[in-house]
């Protein structure tokens, strides 16, 4: 079926208001994304920030007459409305949409992320077959391809790994593909582990993935390798933690962290770790290290 998509940009502090009103008024779903290319980073807790210039996108059905709606949200918004434009969507699966430009990636040099719909490597390829679903973690992210090309580059027979962040699962599955024995894999979101089993299943890993809460690990468990793709500060807030799953002698992977953020993260692990050079693409780095017995 087709759709119709209503655009409008305001400022943050109007963006969430005009989000309901816009849901309250018959949108099937609604969308908040950036006007000016402004970067967002940590958010202190509790808190959700917004770009300075919001755009509101707002999908309805093709047969619902818009000028309704835009009276009723006049009306409700007291005021003039937000520069707006009106957008004809054709039918599509729009679920999966973003994988048109989604081709298979190679890091490093044996593993590929080959995604839905894609032939995989032949030779000495290990293939990782991705559908992310509604979890991040595609390998197209700086943050993710470190960590992918350092996985690919060590030596991980039979070792036990941590993916403490593991949207996905892709860093713990290509970490069993390369491998590793067993995963634990872990996220504070629910989605993000429904993704990771759908894709341990699809790469015939599921019976070495355990997928938990953070509230759920497993006690007093230690790890051959910790690997955490999440943020600085959260990993920076997290050292004690990640340090006391990793077993003397295991080897600790973390990203997500901007290059101006790098020694504050590495000074949280040095007391215990014995760090690498970080690697760097764009403007993300890769730190890792030894933990000394």
């Amino acid at each position: 079926m087709p759709w119709q998509q209503l655009h409008m940009v305001t400022a943050s502090q109007g963006a969430e208001r005009l989000q309901s009103l816009l849901e309250r008024f018959g949108a099937c779903a609604v969308t908040l994304t950036d006007a000016a290319d402004q970067p967002l980073f940590e958010p202190p807790p509790g808190e959700t920030p917004l770009w300075d210039q919001t755009v509101v996108s707002a999908l309805f059905e093709q047969h619902q007459p818009l000028a309704p709606v835009l009276a009723q949200l006049e009306q409700a918004w007291e005021g003039p409305l937000p520069a707006h434009q009106v957008e004809q969507l054709e039918d599509q699966t729009w679920e999966r949409v973003w994988m048109d430009d989604f081709a298979p990636m190679r890091f490093g040099n044996r593993l590929w992320i080959i995604p839905g719909g894609h032939e995989s490597k032949g030779g000495d390829a290990v293939n990782l077959m991705l559908d992310p679903g509604l979890a991040f973690g595609t390998g197209t992210h700086e943050t993710t391809a470190l960590c992918l090309e350092w996985l690919d580059g060590a030596s991980l027979a039979g070792k036990q790994v941590l993916d403490f962040g593991c949207g996905s699962g892709v860093l713990a599955i290509a970490a069993l593909l390369l491998g590793a024995e067993r995963a634990v894999c872990c996220d504070i979101d629910p989605q993000a582990l429904i993704a990771t089993r759908d894709n341990a299943e699809r790469n015939g890993v599921l019976d070495r993935v355990q997928t938990c809460l953070p509230a759920d690990m497993p006690a007093a468990q230690h790890y051959d390798l910790v690997v955490a793709n999440i943020l600085a500060g959260p990993l920076q807030e997290l050292s004690p933690t990640l340090t006391g799953f990793c077993r003397p002698g295991g080897e600790l992977v973390l990203s997500g962290i901007l290059a101006s953020q790098a020694e504050d993260v590495a000074s949280c692990y040095r007391k215990t770790f014995t760090m690498e050079p970080m690697a760097q693409r764009g403007d993300w780095v890769r730190l890792s290290g030894t933990r000394r017995s």
